[in-house]
């Protein structure tokens, strides 16, 4: 009895186990058509996603495609012809001169920049260009006028900015995680080489002219220049003339927190200009620029709240005031004008905006469009919208 007792028990629990193998069974089949049940409507999701994505863009592009053509009726320029390297057209004469420089007509360089005079910021603009051929194109032009004239400062002042230009082409703009090792050590021979060409020009140069050490500033970017330096060649700098432009926005690079100082820092410097300025003077594009510079670093900041900031509209409002007391042959309305246009848009003041895109487009190769990947779909945007918006229908 105990034997036959002892092997129920066992069949019994036998029959217990196949039988939990069956229901087990029975659970996995359950859960496997759950899953695929699942998996096809996540496909189907995925499909129908898809599609929507597939609609959405091409309502953008549609939309875009709308925007882009009303704007190329009304006489703005088309996207495949908008200039990303320079911020505005150059003058007939500036044209004639750098063709002459090709040709290796070294002299006509010289009496350009010569015939600026201490119009500083016209002078440096001059500088500026002969360097960028220099440093882009051929400098043949460029070592025959230095072989010629040894001791002449315009070819020392230009040689130097040259070689700032050939350093910084060869880091590449981007950040420094993007630059290779190789890269930064090349960067920092040829920038205390251009440093050492800079001091040249410093002495050689006309003790009231602040363009040799206007070069130097972005060898101290660079370099990294210590607060202390930098504030002792801005001193040298303001001592021959306050009030140069290209000095100012140079120097608030320095000061902004993506290179040597913080956005404190930036902004307070940007004030400080700005408050020097007379009307006309076009220093109150630093704020506008300090603001810009911050909305790029930080990644919380969105444009279409952070430019509709109180003081932020001030000094918007400010820029505006001092651009129509400029003179029309001031050498930095485009670049204001690229400024004031961006941030205009972004303030929703689309027809103030439409304004200064009139008078720049074509050319933008400026910030705020070439801190962009795509200068061109970042100036687009803007400046469609803006029209779009301003333009009754017909």
């Amino acid at each position: 009895m105990i034997v036959l007792a002892v092997l129920g028990v066992l069949l019994l629990a036998g029959a217990l186990y196949v039988c939990r193998g069956f229901f087990l069974i029975a659970v996995a089949k359950s859960l496997n058509a759950r899953a695929e049940a699942t998996m096809a409507e996540t496909a189907e999701l995925n499909a129908r996603t898809a599609e929507l994505e597939a609609e959405t863009a091409d309502l953008e592009a549609r939309a875009k495609a709308s925007k882009a053509s009303k704007a190329v009726a009304l006489g703005f320029v088309p996207e495949e012809e908008l200039d990303t390297t320079l911020w505005a057209p150059r003058t007939p004469e500036r044209q004639t001169v750098l063709d002459a420089l090709r040709a290796g007509d070294w002299e006509a360089g010289a009496a350009y920049v010569e015939a600026a005079g201490q119009e500083w910021e016209e002078r440096w603009q001059r500088v500026v260009a002969l360097a960028d051929l220099a440093a882009e194109d051929d400098d043949a032009w460029l070592l025959a006028w230095r072989a010629a004239r040894p001791a002449d400062p315009v070819a020392a002042v230009v040689g130097a900015e040259t070689g700032v230009r050939v350093a910084w082409n060869v880091r590449g703009r981007k950040r420094a995680s993007y630059t290779t090792q190789e890269q930064f050590r090349l960067f920092g021979e040829l920038l205390n080489t251009a440093q050492r060409a800079a001091h040249e020009a410093q002495h050689l140069a006309d003790p009231a002219d602040p363009l040799p050490y206007m070069v130097e500033q972005h060898i101290g970017h660079g370099l990294g220049y210590s607060h202390e330096r930098y504030r002792a060649l801005w001193e040298q700098i303001t001592a021959r003339d306050p009030k140069v432009l290209s000095a100012h926005t140079n120097a608030l690079e320095y000061w902004c927190q993506k290179w040597r100082g913080s956005h404190a820092l930036a902004h307070a410097f940007a004030a400080e200009s700005a408050a020097a300025g007379a009307p006309g003077d076009l220093l109150s594009l630093l704020p506008l620029i300090a603001y810009f510079e911050q909305e790029q670093h930080e990644r919380d900041l969105l444009p279409e709240t952070w430019y509709q900031e109180p003081g932020i509209t001030a000094a918007v409002d400010a820029a505006v005031q001092d651009l129509a007391e400029a003179g029309p042959g001031h050498p930095g309305l485009a670049r204001m004008r690229h400024m004031l246009a961006y941030l205009l848009f972004w303030q929703d003041r689309d027809a103030d905006a439409v304004e200064q895109f009139r008078h720049v487009d074509g050319y933008i190769g400026t910030v705020p469009w070439s801190y962009d990947p795509s200068p061109r779909r970042r100036y687009l945007y803007a400046r469609d919208w803006a029209i779009d918006v301003t333009t009754p229908e017909a």
